[in-house]
């Protein structure tokens, strides 16, 4: 029989979560957050929502917010030369924090 190729296929450890966090539903503080478009955004994908998922290949990825679409947000993403364009929900995206987007200041010696 030939082998599945599912939309989770090869993600045993990618989309698993840590012994105590399972079945835990995402905290509120992440789902009631507004992101505006030109945001940056992580996509850290929650693997017991199954609503809104990017694919596995997003895992981890930095995507700016373009706009919103009811519940889920639309974010562009550079993948090589291509610009692609995800539609996520909030369940699986985490804020950048503002001082990972500023590059480090260099020493003087």
């Amino acid at each position: 029989m030939k082998a599945s190729r599912g939309f989770r296929h090869r993600s045993r450890k990618l989309l698993r979560k840590h012994i105590r966090e399972r079945g835990a539903v995402p905290p509120l503080s992440l789902l009631m957050r507004e992101y505006k478009p030109g945001d940056k955004v992580y996509i850290i994908i929650n693997p017991s929502v199954m609503r809104g998922m990017p694919h596995r290949r997003y895992h981890g990825k930095v995507a700016t917010v373009v706009g919103k679409r009811g519940k889920a947000y639309i974010l562009q993403l550079k993948v090589g030369s291509k610009i692609k364009t995800l539609i996520v929900r909030p369940e699986h995206l985490r804020p950048v924090p503002p001082e990972a987007l500023t590059p480090p200041k260099e020493k003087k010696s």
